[in-house]
């Protein structure tokens, strides 16, 4: 007997619903995992944050700038005692002679020349300077004390001498017991001094705004870069 209700003879199933024909069936393979594709939160999406290296700048350089410093002072110091050592060395350069005789000696008014003396005891004295004819040569008393000390002997200036030109001069005096040197003002070589002074000032003065700027400044960045790295 035949069942006329049935649309699908020989058939003794009825017919899938039409979403399980769209599943695959059991046991069959997906499609491959690929991780490029996975989202933030897939796995694998994971991990330890990217390390951010050492913080810049280095205090090297705060280190190198207070060596800078250091440097700068030391030249200064030594620049100052190069100047003092030299405009002493100058004026004690003297053409000595004993009392009674004559040295030629050769003059130039912008060195400012003098006359010195060296007695153990105090004693008076008279000098003469004689020059190229029809040149007046002046000497006069100095107004205050000029004494310099240079090989354990110590000199004191008697005679400023007023050249009118630079040449050839002839220079005696007399004196009991004293011994006599031609040679310049100590205030002719003051400019090494100040040229001294002013290295020993300039110089590590320079050195210490470096070194503090670049203190200020690599501080200030360091800081700033480890904020950065905390966010």
């Amino acid at each position: 007997m035949t069942d006329n209700h049935n649309p699908f003879p020989g058939d003794g199933h009825a017919p899938s619903p039409p979403y399980a024909q769209a599943m695959p069936p059991l046991g069959a393979v997906g499609t491959p995992y690929d991780p490029s594709q996975a989202g933030p939160y897939a796995p694998g999406g994971y991990g330890p944050p990217p390390s951010p290296g050492p913080v810049r700048p280095r205090i090297l350089w705060i280190v190198l700038a207070w060596v800078l410093f250091v440097v700068l002072l030391v030249v200064g110091v030594a620049g100052f005692a190069r100047g003092l050592g030299s405009a002493v060395k100058d004026a004690a350069s003297l053409a000595t002679f004993a009392t009674g005789e004559s040295v030629s000696v050769r003059l130039d008014p912008k060195d400012r020349p003098a006359i010195y003396a060296s007695a153990e005891q105090a004693a008076d004295v008279s000098c003469k300077v004689e020059g190229a004819p029809g040149l007046d040569v002046r000497l006069t008393r100095p107004s205050g004390t000029q004494s310099i000390t240079y090989d354990g002997t110590t000199w004191e200036m008697v005679f400023q001498i007023g050249a009118p030109a630079a040449g050839d001069y002839q220079v005696s005096c007399t004196g009991e017991g004293v011994k006599f040197g031609v040679g310049k003002e100590l205030i002719g070589s003051v400019g090494k001094v100040v040229g001294g002074a002013v290295a020993m000032i300039a110089l590590p003065t320079a050195g210490f705004l470096i070194a503090v700027v670049v203190t200020i400044v690599v501080l200030v960045r360091r800081a700033g870069a480890r904020k950065r790295a905390m966010r």
